[in-house]
């Protein structure tokens, strides 16, 4: 079976009419019309959605300008982060216990003055235990505190197990954790100026700096303790986010040879386009991501009681919703806006501006798949294996241009 019986067998169950046509036209020779008649789900699955993420770059940021803002605030409001005791050093108690309740514990080292100390239940292959992290006490208190715990429980004090642990281990993890930090970034600008441009590379690092304080913020509005599972988390994300922004890169990389004023896109226009027809699978990648830490976090955290997974996953569960968030609506923003400072893209966009904007002819290439007029992508022939182009047909307002005739030429013998 030849490619274009294949072809018409195909499309032998559509109307005559739109077996008429192109395989790359729109049905109604209307680009918007057609893509207003599939559903939202058939347009977000082809990559045919509309929706103009440059032109409304301003409530973009300012969305993500108000989430910091509120973070900021309440770092300084709360005084800062809630930092485990492996930051901050201090004092762990834990105890073997079947029917000890958290409140209980607290009631129990309250006249201790560690009330508000962070007291959880623990459960393990070894059984549910009771675990309390306070402030450094002195020896006295500590030996008080640990036969009041033994008391409680009916369990002996040798079982019960006494940690210190000082500050200086956080300090030494905060450091080699700033130090990864600035070793990924340099490796990062350096991989996407190779590959892309330096132009990429800092709206990258932009959207890279937004999801570290939109974590953060979180982190200070919530008051969650901040352990060295959650530094991990932030480390982590970080690869989550990078890979989501050179997705949508590449995507803007191979279209850019659209960008022309007479093909009637501009640069921003072009960047429309890309992430119009990515956001399916920057959607699939993230969600495919998130899963998985949902169920770590319901299942291994809330279900099983796990708690030390709870730390890990909230992290991690937060900055992948802010690295899918940024790599769409911050950083390839933001690249429109540098590009079109060059002076080559300003004087495009300046005559696409004159002629009233570029909005139907990105509504055109992503219904089509193409620019309408052809001129920057060649046009695939037509279904009934002629060879010839189809007509460019872009909606009203444009003149449709006809096919060029063929030549008639003798076959060789025939008089």
């Amino acid at each position: 079976m030849t490619d274009d019986a294949r072809t018409n067998g195909a499309r032998a169950g559509e109307p005559e009419e739109a077996r008429d046509r192109p395989a790359d036209a729109a049905p109604s020779g209307d680009p918007a019309t057609f893509l207003r008649s599939r559903s939202v789900w058939a347009r977000l699955y082809h990559g045919e959605t509309t929706v103009d993420f440059v032109g409304r770059w301003r409530i973009w940021f300012g969305l993500s300008a108000a989430v910091i803002l509120v973070g900021v605030v309440a770092f300084v409001v709360r005084g800062g982060f809630n930092l485990g005791i492996d930051f901050e050093g201090g004092v762990v108690w834990q105890v073997p216990t079947e029917d000890v309740t958290v409140a209980e514990a607290r009631d129990a080292v309250e006249p201790f003055g560690l009330a508000g100390s962070t007291i959880q239940e623990l459960e393990s292959d070894e059984g549910r235990s009771i675990r309390i992290e306070a402030e450094p006490v002195d020896p006295a208190t500590s030996d008080e505190i640990t036969a009041t715990l033994a008391e409680l429980t009916g369990t002996p004090v040798d079982d019960v197990v006494l940690d210190e642990v000082g500050p200086s281990w956080g300090r030494e993890i905060s450091e080699k954790a700033l130090r990864a930090l600035v070793v990924f970034l340099v490796l990062v600008t350096l991989y996407i100026t190779v590959r892309f441009e330096w132009k990429m590379a800092l709206p990258t690092l932009v959207a890279l700096f937004h999801d570290i304080l939109v974590v953060a913020g979180f982190y200070a509005v919530t008051q969650i303790e901040i352990t060295p599972a959650t530094v991990i988390a932030l480390l982590t994300i970080l690869g989550y986010s990078i890979y989501d922004g050179v997705v949508v890169f590449d995507k803007v990389d191979e279209n850019s040879r659209y960008v022309s004023a007479t093909g009637g896109l501009s640069y921003g226009g072009m960047v429309n386009v890309s992430l119009n027809q990515a956001l399916m699978r920057s959607l699939n990648t993230n969600i495919t991501a998130v899963l998985p830490v949902l169920a770590l976090l319901v299942l291994g955290s809330w279900v099983m009681g796990a708690k030390v997974i709870e730390e890990f996953a909230i992290a991690l569960l937060i900055g992948q919703i802010s690295g899918a968030y940024s790599s769409i609506f911050i950083a390839s923003p933001l690249l429109a806006l540098l590009k079109e400072r060059e002076p080559r893209f300003r004087d495009i966009k300046r005559r696409i501006d004159a002629r009233g904007g570029d909005r139907d002819v990105v509504v055109a290439t992503i219904a089509l798949g193409r620019p309408p007029s052809g001129r920057s992508a060649p046009a695939r022939p037509a279904a009934g294996g002629t060879g010839r182009a189809a007509p460019a047909t872009v909606g009203s307002g444009q003149r449709v241009i006809p096919p060029r005739p063929r030549k008639k030429t003798k076959r060789p013998g025939r008089r």
